[in-house]
Parts: C-alpha cells; sequence; structure tokens
C-alpha cells in the first residue's frame, strides 16, 4: 500500500472512516436531533405551551415536567433538552473537524470525539428506561433523540477503534511515551508514519 491508499483505508478497515461521506451523515443526523431537542427545551423554558407527540399523547409533556426531569434541571441549572442539544451541537462540530486522514493526523481529535458521542448514546439510553419504568410515560420525540444517539455511536465506533489502533500499533513498534504524545497530538514521526502503511 502507497501513501495515497491512505485516503481509502484506514487500518484495520477497508475504508476511510474519517472520509466525508462517513461524517457527513453524523453531523446531519447530529443537528437534526439538536434540532428537536431545542425544540423540547423551548417547552421546558415555557417558551411554547405543548409538545406534538404523535404517539403518547400528553406522554412527552409527562416527562420532560416529571421530577427527574425537574431533578436534573436543578443540578445542571437548565433543561436537560437543551444539555441533549449542546451535546448534539458538539458532535455536529467535532464531526466537521478536521481533515480526512484526522484518525491518523489529530488521534486527539477523534478520541474527543468519541468521548463526545458515546457517553451520550448510554445517557440517551438510560433516560429512555427511567420513562417507561421510573416515570410511567414515554415521549416519541425523546425516544427519536435516543435512537439517532444510538445511530452516532454504530456511525462513529470505526473511526474512533482506527484511531485507538493506530496508537496501539505506534506504541507497540517505539515503546517511547514521547513518540506516542506526539503523535496523539498529531505531530509527525518516522515511525508512526511506517505504522499507519501495517494492514494489522
Amino acid at each position: 500500500m502507497n501513501v495515497a491508499d491512505l485516503t481509502v483505508h484506514a487500518p484495520p478497515f477497508n475504508r476511510n472512516p474519517s472520509a466525508w461521506s462517513q461524517r457527513l451523515p453524523i453531523v446531519a443526523l447530529a443537528l437534526f436531533a439538536a434540532g428537536v431537542s431545542i425544540y423540547l427545551a423551548l417547552y421546558q423554558w415555557r417558551l411554547i405551551g405543548g409538545v406534538w407527540d404523535p404517539f403518547f399523547g400528553d406522554g412527552s409533556e409527562k416527562v420532560l415536567d416529571s421530577h427527574p426531569s425537574e431533578q436534573m434541571r436543578r443540578w445542571i441549572r437548565m433543561p436537560d433538552a437543551a444539555l441533549g442539544a449542546i451535546g448534539y451541537l458538539s458532535e455536529a462540530i467535532f464531526g466537521l473537524a478536521g481533515s480526512t486522514r484526522r484518525w491518523q493526523y489529530r488521534p486527539w481529535l477523534v478520541l474527543l470525539f468519541g468521548l463526545d458521542v458515546i457517553p451520550l448514546g448510554v445517557v440517551s439510553v438510560v433516560l429512555v428506561v427511567v420513562q417507561g419504568f421510573v416515570i410511567g410515560a414515554w415521549c416519541s420525540l425523546c425516544l427519536l433523540t435516543a435512537a439517532i444517539s444510538l445511530v452516532l455511536v454504530f456511525l462513529a465506533y470505526d473511526e474512533v477503534w482506527a484511531s485507538i489502533l493506530f496508537l496501539r500499533r505506534t506504541w507497540r513498534a517505539t515503546h517511547d511515551w514521547r513518540v506516542l504524545w506526539t503523535v496523539f497530538r498529531g505531530g509527525a514521526h518516522p515511525a508512526a508514519a511506517a505504522v499507519a502503511l501495517e494492514r494489522s
């Protein structure tokens, strides 16, 4: 494999998980989920009088006005839906940042992206469980954003995994923390360049 092939392949994958074709769907879904979350936050701020719910009637309002939601609002000083909107917007920003070789040239950025996407997906699942089994009501738009969160985890994991494996192979090739730190920050090193060409 030559260097040009790295625009297509990021070991161990036979594709480039940092390609725009991989990242733009993540950005689009994150922006859509952010819009839905902002809509829900507007209700929690009482800037709109109700929430549209095609399946559960006033279930959405029961969820958004529930004790767990109010408790979280007291803790974080904002509606939980607004916090979700911030999370989705940050995912979109991270999705747009960096080049199509960022799995290799900006591992720190990819790992930060993963730390943004994956915990939000886990929190969304937890909130869905709380809706049904603690509050006893369901919110259609909340379920939609939770589903989007899980899809985002699925779409983002390969790029994060490619960066982790790249760093691990760099460490195994050098056993030098200074080299690893340089590569993690996005610095160039001949050993890392050689590792990037490996297929496993």
